[in-house]
């Protein structure tokens, strides 16, 4: 088994993808390489494990709303964002958002390299459950806030028709909310979506 660490590489920069993969590769870690942040999107949820180099100034989407759409999909990796010198409000910002760090261009192997290990040490300190929990959360985000309420009601264990009857709704209207809640949730089964609900955190509250 491969017990190397992964790196997500975005950057537009082909001549940056090949000089950073390849310093990387030498330093020890598997790296794979995104052309944009549209790219890397495409497959971020089912990408396996690992830290991401997000480069800032990208065509298309920007680092910055890459990093917004990962954390609205759940996908909870450590991010590192690259930044052009100079660029503090930018970082700031991307701090804000939940990177571990920023790495200023051009950078040096050894700042890099130990940006990468913070990253990872975060990672590893983090639980699986904190990992399912935000995941779940980003998928729970995706909701309308109706959908929100019908997925309350079953939680609480309500019928279609009980929750029609909570929220003044037709139990017609009730299906396709929980249709549309299904799909958004990547769930086939009510159990599948009591899962994702519990490791988001709703109803739990009233549990307690």
């Amino acid at each position: 088994m491969n017990d190397q660490r992964l790196i997500h590489l975005v950057d537009d920069d082909e001549a940056v993808r090949h000089s950073a993969s390849f310093m990387l590769r030498h330093a020890g870690f598997l790296v794979k390489t995104y052309a944009d942040g549209v790219q890397f999107l495409a497959c971020a949820k089912d990408a396996d494990p690992g830290c991401v180099l997000l480069d800032v100034q990208m065509p298309h989407m920007d680092g910055l709303e890459v990093q917004e759409r990962l954390n609205e999909i759940g996908v909870a990796f450590p991010i590192i964002v690259l930044t052009g010198h100079g660029d503090v409000e930018v970082a700031v910002k991307a701090m804000k958002a939940g990177a571990v760090d920023f790495v200023e261009k051009p950078y040096e192997k050894q700042t890099l390299v130990d940006a990468i290990a913070r990253a990872f040490d975060r990672m590893d300190a983090r639980s699986l459950k904190d990992v399912l929990s935000d995941e779940a959360k980003g998928r729970v985000e995706r909701l309308t806030p109706r959908e929100k309420d019908v997925l309350v009601g079953l939680v609480d264990g309500f019928t279609n028709k009980m929750i029609a009857e909570t929220l003044d709704i037709s139990p017609r209207t009730v299906e396709i909310h929980r249709a549309n809640l299904m799909e958004k949730l990547d769930a086939t089964s009510l159990s599948g979506v009591l899962r994702i609900a519990f490791a988001a955190g709703i109803g739990m509250e009233r549990s307690q």
